[in-house]
Order: structure tokens, then sequence, then C-alpha cells
């Protein structure tokens, strides 16, 4: 069983949904971003995104695509984001890692080799936004290869018809985009991800993550009480960004207050589902 298949069935046991919070690599420095993600499992993270830098991040709003630049001025290649996932692994061999990019900077580095390096870090699952179903197998062989899960990016667009097709092969969980648009831009209300999420359960078997949107603890409750995930980024971000130094650099309490917003969003996850079950 995959990381990503345990958390989730452990997860499930305890009745409860987990919380997948975002960082980008590299963003505002490496050392500083290897701090947030080595302290995300005690904050609260169950699960962990990890963006990797791009000049075109076409699906990200302007929040993360700062980050994205600030990464790549602070030197993040895929090579070093593979040596914060081995570093990590060092200290924690239980919580999923997913990389989150586009597929540029996969086939100049070769699909391959991409993958059984990401394996080899500790890589549980990848999500590649641009990257269309029916051009999957230009990774699909060597994910599996790896054990690498698919996730897949399901949007309120996608119809009856073209869900399947989107589905097909895909493992981890179904990453549900909450709202048409990019990142950090606005929120779906709980009512439109109620309705939402009865055709991708009929679809498929796997837990379904919503992001693209949530930004407050409220909103990460809201996620879990219909789906099994929340995933947080933007409001990540701009809490990194706001801590920073005029000159972009990083402050001494940079890290600390990005882990100190995870941790009340995880608290957000947690108490979602028994307040819900104490207001029957």
């Amino acid at each position: 069983m995959s990381r990503i298949a345990a958390r989730f069935a452990r997860l499930k046991q305890e009745g409860r949904g987990a919380l997948i919070p975002f960082l980008e690599a590299g963003d505002p420095d490496l050392e500083t971003s290897q701090n947030i993600l080595d302290g995300m499992p005690a904050a609260g993270a169950d699960l962990i995104e990890i963006g990797v830098p791009f000049t075109d991040p076409m699906a990200d709003g302007p929040i993360i695509q700062a980050a994205s630049r600030r990464g790549l001025v602070a030197g993040a290649t895929l090579d070093r984001v593979f040596d914060m996932v081995r570093r990590f692994r060092t200290r924690d061999d239980d919580t999923p890692v997913v990389l989150m990019g586009y597929l540029n900077p996969i086939e100049s580095y070769g699909p391959e080799r991409f993958c059984a390096d990401a394996a080899r870090a500790g890589v549980d699952g990848l999500i590649v936004v641009d990257l269309p179903s029916e051009e999957a197998d230009l990774l699909e062989a060597h994910a599996h290869a790896g054990g690498l899960d698919i996730i897949r990016l399901v949007a309120p667009t996608t119809d009856a018809h073209r869900l399947p097709v989107v589905l097909n092969g895909a493992s981890g969980f179904i990453y549900y985009v909450s709202i048409t648009g990019v990142t950090g831009t606005r929120s779906a209300s709980e009512a439109d991800l109620v309705a939402a999420l009865p055709r991708l359960r009929a679809a498929s078997d796997l837990p379904v993550a919503i992001g693209f949107g949530v930004r407050t603890p409220e909103q990460a409750a809201a996620a879990v009480r219909v789906a099994d995930a929340a995933v947080v980024a933007s409001a990540l971000i701009d809490t990194l960004a706001g801590s920073l130094a005029a000159d972009g650099a990083a402050r001494p309490d940079t890290a600390r207050l990005v882990l100190e917003q995870v941790a009340k969003l995880a608290a957000g996850v947690r108490g979602a589902r028994t307040l819900a079950a104490a207001d029957i």
C-alpha cells in the first residue's frame, strides 16, 4: 500500500479528513522552505504538496506565481526539489509528499529519469497541471514503475462525458478544483461543494481533496465535511510573503508564522466532523 493510500485509510478509520498544506520549493530561499517542509507534520499536515517552480505557471494566480518566481531566483531546480524531499525523509518516513508542477520541466529532465529520481527521493504522488489525460502515457508507465501515484485534477466544468477520461489511470486521490479560474482568487461555497461531490463519488472510489479556494480554518473544515481532504496553498504563501523583509529575504519568524497557520488550519480540519456530529 502506498503512503497516500495508507494515510487516507488511517484517517478514514479515525473518522476525520486530511489537511494538505502547500509550499513552493525554494520560496523565499532553499533553507527556509526546507524548514517549513520539515515542520509541517508536527504542525498538523496529513499530506504535503510541494510546488515545483516554473516560469509560466498558468493555473496559478498572482500569489503562487510570485512564489514560483522567488523559488526560481533562489535556485530551486528539480534536483534541489528532490534533495529537499530526501532531507525530509531522514526525519519523516510516513507523511505522503506530492509534487505539483508543469510538464515542461519534466520533459526537459526526461520523464523516465524524473519518475525514477522522484521515487528514490521519497516522493509519493505527482500532479502535472498541464498534462492532458490523453497524453498521460508519457508518465504513466514510469510513474507506476516507481510506485508513484498520478493524481488527476477535476474541475466544476468537467462534464459527465469527460470525467471517466480524466480519471482513467488516476490513483492516490482526486484533486477537485473547486472554482473555475486560477488559484487564490475566490472560494466555493459549502453548498457548491455538496452539490459537486456526488458525481465524483459515483465515478471513483478514490479519496477527494478540495483545493483552489480553501484559505481559512472554517473553509478547510467545510471542505472535509464534504470531501476527504482540504488543500491550502495561496493563504499560506500570503503569510510567507507578508513576513518577508523589504528585499524579499526571510525574517527569523517566517517559517514559524507559516507553521502556526498550518496548525490553525489543522485544528479546523480535525474538529470539523466532531462539531458537525454534535450539531445533529
